[in-house]
């Protein structure tokens, strides 16, 4: 199985690497004439054309009377899945509560001499829609997507939160779905999927009220739909195809190197996987793994053409390189295969979530560690971050100036207002001296 070797030992090694990964990028401007269509649809006809495109590409029977999921369909989902399932999602929910309650920031206050309090007041948005993929057509529901949305969104205190992802070719959603949602008390849930949900969360239907904030993952159609709609509404982020990066020495076992590549080329054929160690004989053993491992792997077609394309075993000359050459990458996933992970977290500078040993694989974060596992992709860790409580949030500043804050800073003020012509601000200010 082809995954090429490459070396890297200095800066001049970079661009080949660069322009390897650069080649992910996914092609949105060839699916934005479409895209277009499908928000002006939904947003001039709103729940007929929502069914209209639903009953086109998921359900060929639907009628917009079925878009919202009844409260009772989803307390029955609950019951009717194994218990043992139930208490997993349940212990997963918790988890990710846990971890995403510690982000909460509270309102805070300076008081000057003079007396004017200055101060920032966070408030969670009124409204969020979040998008979870139908996965193969129901039979592979998404719960870690729903979960790592909705639950930072329920800790920020968003009063509102709409749930959309496309109806099975019967007309129903994934029991587990509907499970999760009732294990997190939702039950604003929509049948509806790709574009068209998204624009709907955005521009609102006859049955769906449009939200402030869109959040969840999707193909190339829901995420065009989401960079088109930034200045409408918040989203979360523009994230592309999923990667991982391994730094690793040559105490690191080869079959856990390859498996956590595997669990990330199993996603998509543009997931990237990469290795990089000082480790010569590592990088060997971890080839041998791979083409061992992927032998009967549902997914192997897929993972097959991602090791092909957009992975590589990089071998640089010591852990430093190693590091360096990860930080160029920003990575969405950084695993530490290293004897000394703490003594080398410090030199990270851009990931979106590093996993630390041996014990630390990614799926542990995917799925039930607590961190969220909407990341950053394709180099914007180098100024972005994972979906938090934070993100469904904005700030206020507060400024109550004193009498003598204002009038001593009068003249000042108005003189900087003057400076760029603006002849109301400095008589607005002046004003206050009479």
């Amino acid at each position: 199985m082809p995954c090429r070797t490459l070396t890297y030992s200095s800066e001049a090694d970079w661009q080949g690497i660069r322009d390897m990964l650069c080649g992910r990028e996914n092609p949105e401007n060839s699916v934005e004439p479409v895209v277009r269509e499908i928000m002006d649809a939904i947003r001039s006809d709103g729940d007929a054309a929502l069914a209209g495109y639903t009953r086109r590409f998921d359900c060929p029977d639907f009628d917009p009377s079925s878009l919202r999921v009844a409260p009772d369909v989803i307390e029955k989902a609950a019951r009717e899945i194994p218990r043992h399932d139930l208490q997993i999602i349940t212990e997963a929910a918790d988890n990710i509560r846990h971890f995403h309650s510690a982000q909460k920031e509270e309102a805070w206050f300076i008081t000057r001499p003079d007396g004017t309090v200055l101060g920032q007041m966070t408030r969670p948005v009124d409204s969020a829609g979040l998008y979870v993929p139908g996965g193969q057509g129901g039979n592979t529901p998404l719960i870690s997507s729903l979960l790592m949305n909705a639950v930072p969104a329920q800790v920020a205190g968003v009063p509102r939160i709409a749930v959309t992802t496309p109806p099975r070719k019967d007309g129903t959603l994934n029991p587990y779905i509907l499970a999760a949602a009732h294990v997190l008390g939702l039950d604003e849930i929509y049948c509806a999927g790709s574009a068209w949900a998204v624009a709907a969360l955005a521009y609102g239907t006859q049955t769906i009220a449009p939200v402030d904030f869109i959040a969840g993952p999707g193909n190339i159609f829901v995420t065009t739909a989401k960079r088109m709609l930034i200045g409408t509404v918040g989203i979360d982020m523009i994230a592309g195809p999923s990667e991982i990066l391994i730094i690793a020495d040559s105490q690191a076992d080869a079959a856990h190197v390859a498996a956590d590549m595997l669990s990330q080329a199993e996603h998509d054929p543009l997931a990237s996987a990469i290795l990089v160690t000082p480790s010569p004989q590592l990088a060997a053993a971890v080839h041998t793994e791979l083409e061992k491992q992927v032998t009967g792997l549902d997914r192997a077609d897929i993972v097959r053409a991602s090791l092909r394309d957009w992975s590589a075993i990089v071998v640089t000359p010591d852990l430093n390189s190693a590091v360096e050459l990860s930080n160029k990458v920003a990575p969405e996933h950084l695993e530490l295969l290293v004897q000394d992970t703490w003594g080398l977290l410090g030199s990270i500078r851009n990931a979106g979530a590093i996993f630390m040993g041996p014990h630390s694989p990614e799926p542990v974060g995917d799925y039930f560690a607590g961190p969220n596992h909407v990341l950053p992709t394709m180099g914007t860790a180098r100024f972005s971050s994972a979906l938090s409580v934070q993100s469904f949030c904005k700030k206020s500043s507060i400024i109550a100036a004193s009498q003598t804050f204002t009038q001593t800073n009068a003249a000042k003020i108005a003189r900087l207002a003057r400076l760029e012509g603006l002849e109301a601000h400095a008589r607005s200010v002046e004003s206050r001296l009479s």
